[in-house]
């Protein structure tokens, strides 16, 4: 493989794992999880999540095919949000790490008592 094809591929790599990585991204698959949401009910669902930073993150998963985003031609308007069909992988790969989280968080919560006590 060229060198130059290489380092691209690895930019390209993080800058996904950038973006499912974030502080939101997964909150709002996750309120995606049962299907279309409106923005309204995405923000209530998200604990801490500013009406800018839903928006930001809502655009970028659109950019990235992982949302679609339908506007209805109502008074007011009305945009509704689903996860695409590429969205509804990264939900199911998603869950899988929240689950692992799961199983595990007491061994880690343990494993960083046992290193603070020994640290320092």
């Amino acid at each position: 493989m060229d060198l130059n094809v290489h380092d691209e591929m690895t930019c390209q790599v993080r800058d996904v794992l950038d973006r499912v990585g974030d502080k939101w991204t997964l909150n709002v698959v996750h309120q995606l999880r049962h299907g279309t949401r409106r923005f309204t009910d995405l923000k209530r669902g998200i604990d801490g999540i500013s009406q800018r930073m839903l928006t930001v993150t809502l655009r970028a998963l659109e950019r990235d095919g992982l949302v679609a985003r339908t506007v209805h031609p109502v008074v007011p308007p009305r945009v509704d949000y689903a996860l695409t069909p590429m969205g509804q992988t990264l939900l199911k790969t998603a869950w899988e790490l929240i689950e692992w989280a799961q199983t595990h968080a007491d061994d880690i919560a343990g494993a960083r008592r046992r290193y603070d006590s020994t640290a320092g």
